[in-house]
């Protein structure tokens, strides 16, 4: 395929994914500021610490069948679902403004709590997807 094709199939696929992440963020995260309030970032945090549960699974699934960060199911969900879907630059501005307003505290168990739910969530995508899909793959390893 000529470069530029390839260029707008790459671009397309992480738009599509893309049109499928950012409605599903403003979703998940606005049902979860409802039920919990806005005090606190939980739509936020359950949108990263989901996102990455998901970038666990994709992430296998990718290693397993050998494709490259340019194959059109990275371009699609990795790029275009997950990077519209999670929200780093939203973390870190509710955690800018926790400290600016004097919720150094709260800022701190945030950026904690994230981490650690994000770094889970990927690890158990990961570990879950290994199990899952193990059979399927012929037994690829971590």
């Amino acid at each position: 395929m000529h470069a530029l094709a390839e260029w707008l199939v790459s671009g397309l696929l992480v738009a599509l994914g893309a049109i499928v992440g950012t409605p599903a963020r403003f979703l998940i995260s606005g049902l979860v500021a409802q039920r919990l309030g806005e005090t606190f970032p939980w739509g936020t945090l359950v949108v990263n610490a989901s996102g990455c549960f998901i970038m666990g699974l994709v992430g296998w699934f990718a290693v397993a069948h050998g494709l490259s960060s340019g194959s059109a199911f990275w371009l699609l969900l990795a790029t275009g679902f997950l990077g519209s879907y999670t929200t780093v630059s939203s973390f870190a501005l509710q955690t800018r403004a926790l400290v600016r307003d004097g919720e150094g505290w709260l800022a701190l168990g945030y950026v904690a709590l994230s981490l650690i739910l994000c770094l889970g969530a990927v690890a158990i995508g990961n570990e879950l997807a290994s199990v899952l899909f193990a059979g399927i793959v012929g037994g690829v390893g971590r």
